[in-house]
């Protein structure tokens, strides 16, 4: 008959694992490539931003004078350095009640592709990079736990053998019944 003890299952007693010491740096890491992430995408629209209002105001012939104009010209001027010179500004004419021309500024439009590709290209990069992170913590994970599993069936095994009496290795009965001497011996049987 079996015992009754047989039917249950076994207690599973997974062992401790020391936890990754590169989880924090990769923890750091995936911030830390966030953090730059959204600083280059607020410097990103910022960026789109003056430029937007420096090419409107160059098409609509702002006054040079005015102080916010003035403002976003230096501004434009800093982000426009890389680009000046690409393409010959188009001169629309001068409006009837102003002096200042309007000017369509085909390197603003340029510089503000750029920027955006550039945008685009950091978004995909950290992305990238945050998608690669993820997938190799959940690897580890997956190892760690199918590792912890392993353990644990073969600790619950040799458990049951020991419980049997059975030898871990060979699977041989250890205990053999007692016969009185006038009884033919049989063969021990295995559980």
């Amino acid at each position: 008959m079996s015992d009754p003890q047989w039917n249950q299952p076994a207690v599973v007693d997974v062992p401790y694992e020391e936890p990754d010491e590169n989880a924090d740096t990769k923890r750091h890491l995936l911030w830390l490539a966030r953090a730059v992430g959204y600083l280059v995408y607020a410097y990103v629209i910022v960026v789109e931003i003056i430029l937007g209002f420096g090419f409107f105001l160059l098409l609509f012939g702002a006054n040079p004078t005015s102080g916010f104009v003035q403002w976003m010209y230096r501004n434009l001027d800093r982000v426009m350095d890389p680009f000046r010179g690409i393409f010959t500004p188009i001169q629309l004419g001068t409006p009837d009640s102003n002096e200042v021309p309007s000017v369509f500024e085909t390197s603003v439009l340029f510089a503000m592709i750029v920027y955006g590709l550039l945008a685009i290209a950091v978004h995909a990069l950290i992305s990238w990079m945050t998608g690669r992170m993820a997938r190799l913590q959940r690897e580890d994970y997956e190892y760690r736990r199918r590792h912890a599993a392993e353990v644990a069936a073969e600790r619950a095994a040799r458990q049951q053998q020991a419980a049997r009496g059975t030898a871990p290795a060979t699977g041989i009965a250890t205990n053999t019944p007692t016969s009185s001497p006038q009884a033919p011996q049989q063969p021990p049987t295995v559980p």
